[in-house]
């Protein structure tokens, strides 16, 4: 009987040691992290309800009780840079532990792909990489994730910067940090935080879309959770090919399908260019084809067609009336050269066989861009065009970054607050750059959203596109790329914001230029300019790069005075000429202008322009010609002076 009650005992007991859960802490916390110095620094993590915590580290001894959720929540006392410290974080069952923890500088790097490509791809990374013994420069790589709902953990660990970690830090946070631990002499953390491809939307949170007039719609609409979409995505899928007349076709069925002599009456309609995604096929990776007919009024001339397509994700096999005229891969724009004779007036047949691997899917140009164009003629195709999907992947079934907006500031972005942090540098606008008017709203939203949710205004910084020729845009036809630039320019009327020019070291026809050394530098110089006030009053603007003040006219000369000059303004180019100018009358016609320094002014002026009325500077997608400097080698902010109708002012969220 007394055995009995001993082992009733004994296992009572046991029963009570095992009813305590480990105290945890999110990921983001960890061996190797930095720590933001001069801040509050808050620690947080689950335990049982009730459950006493107490985290010390640095002389610092803090004890919280868990609240009934689980939850708990220390704040340390701010410190200067320093360590390698101890971190050990104490529950009733068992103490974690954090080794070599450092107290400097930590910034978070977000974006798309422009920060995501990592040091092992940028153009100097063969002579950079074995120099990378940095053990102050720490990296947090957050693992890719997108949700629904907010996520309180990301998965993903420090580590420090070594020639054998280096090529997987972010190159742009790389430079970056190498050149404000020269400058500041401090550990330096970066939290990389960045999807390729992404539009700003989805690092954006549901509340602050619900701000927005234009975005409230967009989040209303927005799936519950992850389980609804994941349990929908199939069934979705499975009924519209269901309603897609015979289902998926065989292989000799899709031979058919850029005949002419096929009958598509029951094919469904959508309009292009835009994202498949948003025109009726969402989350849908696989083969999509697009017909459309065209009518060659009689007598036309058919020599010397182009079929003009822009850019399509991801590639693409083109027909017309049943003949391949051209493939390609990649986001680039496609112009094909049609075989003389085979256009004829009349009924014509284009059809478009596109791949998507993931993501955006469809033709994704401009609309000016789709046509047909000859010497004496050009035919539209933007519009309604029949589709017909040919066969489905499997990620289809899983929602994408883009599918939804707030994916991934909930899962890569909400689990990080509210780590202290000194700032963030940022990348990202390529994917925006078909909604570059509204970007003027929703980047400086995005912007607010995070720093409510951290609680302060950190210094908030970002790259410039760089240049690249995205669709042959400039002033002429319309450019959104120059409309976007345009955009980010605005957002620096936020405080605590700076911007990295670099419309010097894009590359033409590769929307991942490899030179981020000096994207890193360039935003470091804007780092001490905003986050630590560091740099010299006689240039301390410089950073900012040359910036358009006001424009006066005298004659047929237009006077532009410029602000952030630094020691002063240069060209350059070796026979001291400034390119990238152009001037417009009241006729809004551009022409390319001679433009001459005078002090901080810049006279521009072009001889069929009797009465100048509009300035530009380096409005292109490609803006890699414009050579305005100030003499700390900073580039000129790209401009126009004029406010006339851009080519992105009706898109709206879900438009490409």
């Amino acid at each position: 009987m007394k055995r009995l009650k001993w082992c009733a005992f004994f296992l009572c007991l046991l029963s009570v040691q095992t009813s305590f859960a480990d105290v945890r802490l999110p990921n983001v916390f960890g061996s190797h992290m930095v720590l933001q110095r001069r801040k509050p620094v808050p620690v947080w993590g689950w335990a049982d309800g009730g459950e006493k915590v107490t985290v010390t580290l640095n002389n610092q001894i803090k004890t919280i009780k868990a609240g009934k959720d689980g939850k708990w929540r220390v704040t340390l006392d701010a410190m200067e840079a320093g360590g390698p410290y101890q971190m050990l974080v104490k529950g009733n069952k068992n103490t974690v532990t954090f080794d070599d923890v450092l107290a400097g500088e930590v910034w978070i790097c977000s974006g798309q792909s422009n920060m995501e490509w990592p040091l092992g791809a940028a153009a100097n990374a063969k002579t950079e990489i074995p120099l990378a013994n940095y053990p102050n420069i720490r990296q947090l790589l957050v693992k890719k994730e997108v949700s629904l709902t907010l996520k309180d953990n990301i998965e993903g660990s420090w580590s420090i910067c070594t020639p054998e970690t280096a090529p997987q830090f972010t190159a742009v946070g790389y430079f970056f940090a190498k050149q404000l631990q020269k400058e500041l002499n401090v550990p330096i953390g970066l939290i990389n935080t960045s999807w390729g491809g992404t539009h700003s939307e989805t690092w954006t949170s549901r509340d602050a879309m619900n701000q927005n007039d234009e975005l409230r719609l967009v989040a209303n609409k927005l799936p519950a959770t992850d389980e609804e979409v994941i349990k929908g995505g199939s069934a979705r899928i499975q009924t519209l090919l269901q309603a897609q007349q015979g289902g998926l076709p065989t292989a000799a069925d899709e031979q058919t399908w850029a005949s002419t002599a096929l009958t598509d009456s029951e094919w469904k309609t959508m309009n292009m260019p835009g994202d498949w995604e948003w025109g009726g096929l969402p989350t849908v990776d696989g083969v999509v084809w697009f017909r459309q007919e065209v009518v060659v009024p009689e007598g036309s001339k058919l020599q010397k067609m182009v079929l003009h397509i822009g850019s399509v994700a991801d590639s693409d096999s083109t027909f017309v009336n049943g003949q391949l005229v051209g493939n390609t891969k990649g986001n680039k724009a496609r112009d094909y050269t049609l075989p003389d004779g085979l256009l004829k007036p009349g009924r014509n047949v284009v059809a478009v066989r596109v791949t998507d691997t993931g993501g955006s899917g469809g033709l994704m140009g401009r609309a000016d861009q789709l046509n047909l164009s000859g010497e004496s003629l050009t035919i539209p195709l933007a519009g309604k065009w029949k589709y017909r999907v040919a066969s489905v992947s499997p990620s289809s079934y899983k929602p994408g970054p883009n599918t939804y907006a707030t994916q991934l500031f909930n899962a890569m972005i909400n689990p990080l607050i509210p780590y202290a942090i000194e700032g963030a540098i940022w990348y990202q606008g390529e994917s925006n750059a078909g909604r570059a008017y509204q970007y003027r709203k929703t980047f400086p939203l995005m912007i607010q959203d995070w720093r409510q949710h951290w609680g302060y205004n950190f210094p908030f910084l970002f790259v410039q596109l760089a240049s690249y020729n995205a669709a042959n845009g400039d002033s002429r036809q319309g450019s959104a790329w120059a409309e976007l630039r345009e955009a980010q320019t605005m957002t620096l009327q936020l405080p605590n914001t700076g911007m990295a020019v670099t419309s010097d070291i894009g590359e033409r026809t590769d929307i991942h230029p490899k030179n981020k050394l000096d994207v890193g530098n360039r935003l470091a110089a804007e780092a001490m300019r905003v986050a630590y006030q560091k740099s010299e009053a006689s240039n301390g603007e410089a950073s900012r790069g040359p910036q358009v003040d006001k424009m006066t006219v005298d004659g047929n000369r237009a006077i532009l005075t410029f602000r952030n000059g630094g020691s002063g303004l240069m060209a350059k180019d070796k026979y001291g000429y400034l390119k990238g100018f152009e001037v417009a009358g009241a006729d809004k016609k551009f022409y390319y202008a001679r433009a001459d320094m005078q002090g901080n002014s810049v006279v521009v002026h072009a001889d069929s322009v009797t009465v100048p009325v509009a300035v530009r500077y380096n409005w292109a997608d490609d803006n890699s010609d414009g050579n305005l400097y100030n003499q700390e080698n900073f580039p000129a902010v790209p401009f126009r002076t004029d406010t006339w109708k851009g080519i992105t002012e009706a898109a709206k969220f879900g438009d490409q």
